[in-house]
């Protein structure tokens, strides 16, 4: 039997890879993000690859989309078992800069979006006696200038997965979460261009803070959501793991 996984914020990325992963796993994967057509090219390349996905096009922090979304899931692909809740943005400024709207959309997709995922999801899981939550924090958690709203959301997502560990695992679901260093995406590729350098400079002066001397990829994310989500992993749940090339970095 092919169980089914869902990534959000699928389209590129940590997300992309991880979708990615996931399928050549063995999964079933539906690749979330807002807009489906974005997300052609994740399936595209699991298609190729001999593995079978769909594009799901939904606002995470909209509980009709969800709910729509995870009936066309269900539908098309089975009832999931795997939920990786990714889809993240940031809106980075000093605490006196920042606006009630930065604030509030950070903490919408991040918290609220995963909320509603894991709830429309968790059914199924409970169901089927088997599920494997993974939610992406960050090492930004422990604290970043800069990124008030984007810390507070992703310690909050450290206290939501401990809490999902606690009330889902008498049903055989665990629940972790994945806190990435540095990683060469989209999204700090973006930083670097708000910052005025370039991304080349910027992923060298990264890596010189890093144990391991190098930036992470979105495959060493991906590794580890592959490892949560496997039959090994089954007596781990809680737990917050730091994929940073380093204790944090």
């Amino acid at each position: 039997m092919t169980r089914t996984a869902i990534v959000t914020g699928a389209a590129r990325g940590i997300g992309a890879a991880t979708a990615k992963r996931l399928a050549a796993d063995g999964f079933a994967v539906a690749v979330l993000d807002l807009d489906a057509a974005a997300c052609a090219d994740t399936v595209a390349a699991i298609e190729a690859a001999g593995g079978r996905a769909i594009a799901v096009g939904a606002n995470v922090a909209d509980g009709a989309a969800v709910a729509s979304a995870v009936e066309k899931i269900v539908a098309e692909l089975g009832a999931p078992t795997v939920l990786v809740n990714n889809a993240g943005i940031i809106r980075d400024n000093l605490l006196f800069k920042m606006t009630e709207d930065d604030w509030d959309a950070v903490l919408t997709v991040h918290l609220r979006g995963a909320f509603l995922m894991t709830k429309a999801v968790q059914t199924h899981m409970v169901d089927a006696g088997w599920g494997r939550i993974v939610n992406l924090s960050s090492t930004s958690a422990l604290g970043n200038r800069g990124q008030a709203n984007y810390a507070a959301a992703k310690a909050g997502m450290q206290g939501f997965t401990k809490t999902l560990a606690i009330e889902l695992g008498r049903y055989g679901v665990t629940a972790n979460a994945i806190a990435p260093g540095f990683i060469q995406t989209d999204m700090t590729r973006a930083t670097a261009e708000r910052i005025g350098v370039s991304f080349e400079d910027f992923v060298a002066a990264a890596s010189k803070e890093i144990p391991v001397g190098r930036g992470g990829t979105p495959e060493d994310i991906a590794g580890a959501v592959s490892y949560f989500v496997s039959e090994d992993a089954g007596f781990v749940s809680g737990q917050v793991l730091y994929v940073a090339g380093g204790p944090r970095a």
